[in-house]
């Protein structure tokens, strides 16, 4: 299983990015995916979920109206595009999946700061 995040960078508070994490060494129209995210000195949490077959969204409350997951089967890719974006967003966004183990990706920055 490898998960390869992408697309973080340095945004101005209100800003926007999408985040891509492209998949491979399993069934990815099988899996659920999620996007977690850890901000300095906390534990990582739980941001973003969607089923297999893209059907179904949850979101934690701090961002839920902001953010949007979505995948592309056919490109075993999922998305997180992250919208009106704060400061308290900053962090290391990693996206996860089940294959009888949870794995994760190696993450990819998010700072957002003016």
């Amino acid at each position: 299983v490898q998960l390869v995040e992408s697309g973080g960078g340095l945004v101005q508070p209100g800003g926007s990015l999408r985040l891509s994490c492209a998949a491979s060494g399993f069934t990815f129209r099988w899996s659920n995916m999620d996007w977690y995210r850890q901000a300095p000195g906390k534990s990582r949490e739980f941001v973003a979920t969607i089923t297999s077959g893209g059907g179904t969204t949850n979101y934690a409350g701090s961002v839920k109206g902001r953010f949007t997951i979505s995948r592309d089967n056919a490109k075993n890719t999922v998305y997180l595009q992250m919208n009106s974006l704060n400061v308290d967003d900053t962090a290391v966004y990693y996206c996860s999946t089940w294959v009888a183990r949870q794995y994760w990706g190696q993450g990819t920055q998010v700072t957002v700061s003016s």
